[in-house]
C-alpha cells in the first residue's frame, strides 16, 4: 500500500482531502494574496498585506560596538560623569597645572592692592592675579618673604614666590636671588630661577650686561640661551607703556613682548600695584612661558616696584 501522494511540484494543486457527499476540497483555500510563486523574487519591501505605511528608511551600516553590560542578577551601573577640566591626561613634556598655557597666546597680571603698603607705607608680600586675555582667573601668585627682608632690601629683595592654579595647587616657583643693582658690577647681575613643578628646574632668567639698555636672557634647565627680552632706555610710564620686546637668542624681529601698562595717574603716583601684559607665540614651548612669567615679575621689581619714596628704578644705572 502506498503512501498518501504529494504534489510532485508547487505549481500543482494541492492534494485533494475527500469529503462526505463524494465531493473533494482544496485543505486551504488559494487567494490572490498567498505567498505566490516560490521562484519569483518577493515584491520590494516583502509586502505580505500587513505593511500598509510608507516603506522603511535604510541606514548606512556601520560597526556594531557593544558596551560591555553588568553582570546578570548584579545591581545597575552608574553613569560615568563629564570629565573634569584639569583631570585629563597631561600633554606629553607639560608639567602638571601649565596645559592651559599650551591654548593661548598672551596673559595678563594684576598686581592687588594692599591697604596697609597704600596708607602707612609698610612693604607687604607682593600678591598678583594671572589672566587671560578675557579677564578669567587663571593662576594667582604671592611673594613669600619677611618683614626685614621686605622693608630693609627694598625692591632687591630675594624671595620665593608661589603660583598656584584655581585649584589652589602650587604649579610654579619662582626663586629670585639677592643680587647687585647696577650693571656697573657685571658680574653680579639680576637673576631668577623657575620650577615648574616645584623643585623641578625648567628654566631661568638672567640680566644681560648692556651699557644702557635692560636686557635679559631666557634660558633652559641646562642655561642655554633661548630667547632674549630688550627693554628701553628709561622704563618710565609717563602716561604710556613700557615695552621689553621678546627675540630670538641672536636678535632679529620681535616675536613677543611683556608691557608694563599704564593704570592712571592715582594709582601710578600714590600705590606700586602694575598691570602688565605678556604676549608670546601660541606654539612657544609651555616651559619657556612659565620662564616668561617669571621675568614679568623680575622686571617688575627691578623697574616698578616703590619701597618708600627712593626705590623705584628706570635705568640699569639706578
Amino acid at each position: 500500500m502506498s503512501a498518501p501522494g504529494y504534489p510532485d511540484s508547487y505549481n500543482q494543486p494541492p492534494y485533494p482531502m475527500p469529503q462526505q457527499g463524494g465531493q473533494s476540497v482544496a485543505p486551504y483555500p488559494v487567494s490572490q494574496g498567498g505567498y505566490g510563486d516560490p521562484g519569483q523574487a518577493p515584491p520590494p519591501g516583502f509586502n505580505m498585506g500587513y505593511n500598509q505605511g510608507p516603506p522603511p528608511v535604510m541606514y548606512q551600516p556601520g560597526p556594531v560596538v557593544t558596551a560591555p553590560g553588568p553582570e546578570y542578577g548584579g545591581p545597575p551601573q552608574a553613569i560615568s560623569p563629564a570629565p573634569v577640566p584639569g583631570q585629563a591626561a597631561a600633554p606629553v613634556g607639560v608639567p602638571p597645572g601649565l596645559e592651559y598655557l599650551t591654548q593661548i597666546d598672551q596673559i595678563l597680571i594684576h598686581q592687588k592692592v594692599e591697604l596697609l603698603e597704600a596708607f602707612i607705607g609698610f612693604e607687604t608680600n607682593n600678591q598678583y592675579e594671572i589672566k587671560n586675555s578675557l579677564g578669567q582667573k587663571i593662576y594667582k601668585a604671592k611673594e613669600k618673604n619677611d618683614c626685614c627682608t621686605r622693608n630693609c632690601c627694598g625692591s632687591l629683595r630675594s624671595f620665593d614666590m608661589k603660583i598656584k592654579d584655581t585649584l589652589d595647587r602650587e604649579v610654579i616657583r619662582l626663586v629670585r636671588p639677592f643680587r647687585c643693582v647696577s650693571c656697573w658690577c657685571p658680574c653680579c647681575l639680576q637673576e631668577m630661577e623657575v620650577q615648574a613643578p616645584p623643585g623641578t628646574t625648567i628654566g631661568y632668567v638672567k640680566q644681560l650686561w648692556h651699557p644702557f639698555l635692560p636686557r635679559f636672557s631666557i634660558q633652559g634647565a641646562n642655561k642655554e640661551s633661548l630667547l632674549v627680552l630688550e627693554g628701553p632706555c628709561f622704563a618710565c610710564n609717563c602716561c604710556g607703556d613700557v615695552n621689553f620686546e621678546l627675540k630670538g637668542k641672536d636678535g632679529g624681529k620681535p616675536i613677543g613682548r611683556i608691557s608694563k601698562q599704564w593704570s592712571g595717574l592715582l594709582k601710578e603716583v600714590f600705590t606700586d600695584t602694575d598691570n602688565f601684559g605678556i604676549q608670546f607665540p601660541l606654539d612657544l614651548d609651555v616651559k619657556m612661558k612659565a620662564v616668561l612669567m617669571g621675568a614679568c615679575f623680575l622686571i617688575d621689581f627691578m623697574f616698578f616696584e616703590k619701597v618708600g619714596e627712593a626705590n623705584q628704578r628706570s635705568s640699569v644705572f639706578s
